[in-house]
């Protein structure tokens, strides 16, 4: 009587322990398949707690059962909640004292000179900017000069400093509530100022404010402003050219203001320029219809808090060669250079990288490089990531001898000091790739570029010191 008991209750043991293996294998594939989609999204386990909570909010119950949950786990990661974030000070530092800008050779000046200086006749930049005429030269003596802002309207104009920088501190005031100086529709040439904590009421003040023409920066500062230099609206036949210059601490907190914002114009260019530590925007933003960004330094490094290092939401032509970019640890957005996230509006829209070197310091993942589906063309060369993400690109792109090291291939990456040691010359160049571009120069921090005296031998922004042709 007792011999079915007993073949029951190891049926019921086998079916019990098929169970837990089942079970087991759920989880098993359950778990796999997370963190193939956790790779596949790029997001980091920060961003993806705080959609949770944009979607959790109005819902009550279900916040106060997974808020907490998810504060420990923030904790663990060190990934600070998005209240926690806005609540943190974004500090400032002084400004620094950079070198005098280079003396050119003088130029055959056909226009008036007009001196600005506590010995001259005109002792208020304000002043010059009423009195100079279209190819005329502002020339101003080195020195600080405060509340000194303007708007300058001529049609053809040189701006420069003599002896020395020359720092221009807000103070509080504004040109016209935009600006310390606002750039219209001329062709200008601004070399050697320091533009300091301009501030406005609707959050968008700017170190310069372009609002059309062609205007070429060089061996300037942008420090402390809500943007360093903002342009607007729909210019197709404008041009912004920086040269040299170094943008930090911009940013209003909002995401919403940069380091630089291009607006839609026809053409952007920036080269041996360093951009760091915006203030949550971006380091660089740019819906121009042509984009050329060759040597440069972009890093937000330790204490930096910015979005994307390099945004073109809008498209366009894209050419990014020879760049240093490195994404800090408090990013806002880990994505890295980001193609077409708002619609792709120009008639062409192509992305190239060549010869980049691109740092994620952000430990729990990121994307590269994201590009949007319907891009015309993406093409990849020679290019070196280290740390942890990958590549979102359309299924069809060029990804040519893409490189991804970890630090132990460079000099000194705690200083972001990103050049190959010995075991790095081992990540050689390789040519031969259609309309792929080959850098001529690199980056050298502080704000210069120094020329190759032969073809590239290794991939990345930086050559051996061998390669450079010194000044």
């Amino acid at each position: 009587m007792r011999a079915p008991s007993r073949r029951k209750g190891k049926s019921k043991g086998l079916w019990l322990r098929w169970l837990a293996a089942l079970v087991l294998c759920a989880g098993l594939v359950a778990l796999a398949m997370g963190w193939w989609a956790y790779q596949r999204i790029g997001r980091t386990p920060g961003e993806l707690m705080d959609y949770a909570e944009r979607r959790l909010q109005g819902h009550t119950k279900l916040e106060t059962v997974a808020l907490p949950a998810m504060g420990l786990l923030r904790d663990w990661l060190d990934a600070p909640s998005p209240a926690e974030r806005r609540r943190t000070v974004f500090v400032v530092p002084p400004v620094p004292e950079l070198a005098a800008p280079p003396v050119a050779e003088p130029p055959v000046l056909e226009g008036k000179v007009w001196r600005v200086g506590p010995q001259e006749a005109l002792l208020s930049i304000a002043a010059a900017a009423k009195l100079a005429r279209s190819g005329d030269t502002v020339e101003v003596q080195a020195g600080t000069y405060r509340g000194d802002v303007a708007v300058w309207g001529q049609k053809q104009l040189t701006i420069r400093a003599v002896g020395g920088r020359v720092r221009l501190v807000a103070d509080g005031r504004s040109a016209q509530g935009k600006a310390i100086w606002v750039i219209r529709n001329g062709d200008f040439d601004i070399s050697g100022f320091d533009f300091v904590g301009a501030k406005v009421a609707d959050k968008n003040g700017a170190g310069i404010r372009f609002e059309g023409g062609r205007l070429r920066v060089a061996h300037c500062l942008f420090w402390g402003n809500q943007n360093g230099i903002l342009t607007i609206g729909n210019q197709p036949d404008s041009q912004l050219e920086v040269v040299s210059s170094e943008f930090g601490y911009n940013g209003d907190g909002d995401g919403q203001s940069h380091n630089i914002y291009v607006g839609r114009i026809g053409r952007f260019s920036i080269t041996g320029s360093y951009l760091h530590h915006a203030d949550t925007g971006h380091l660089l933003k740019s819906r121009a219809a042509v984009n050329e960004v060759f040597y440069n330094r972009l890093s937000d490094e330790d204490r930096g808090r910015a979005s994307y290092e390099m945004d073109f939401p809008n498209g366009g032509v894209v050419h990014l060669v020879g760049n240093v970019v490195q994404q800090g640890r408090r990013t806002e957005n880990s994505v890295m250079v980001s193609f077409g996230a708002e619609g792709l509006a120009h008639r062409r829209n192509t992305l190239q990288l060549a010869n980049n070197t691109l740092v994620n310091d952000q430990p729990y993942g990121g994307t590269f490089v994201r590009a949007a589906p319907g891009t015309e063309r993406v093409q990849l060369t020679n290019n070196l990531l280290v740390g942890p993400g990958g590549l979102q690109l359309p299924m069809e792109h060029t990804d040519f001898n893409t490189r991804k090291v970890d630090w132990s291939a460079f000099v000194q990456p705690a200083r972001y000091d990103y050049r190959l040691n010995d075991s790095g010359m081992s990540l050689a160049y390789q040519g031969g790739q259609a309309e792929a571009a080959v850098p001529s120069a690199q980056y050298v921090h502080p704000l210069q570029v120094q020329r190759l005296n032969g073809p590239p031998v290794v991939v990345g922004a930086l050559q051996p010191e061998s390669l450079l042709t010194r000044p």
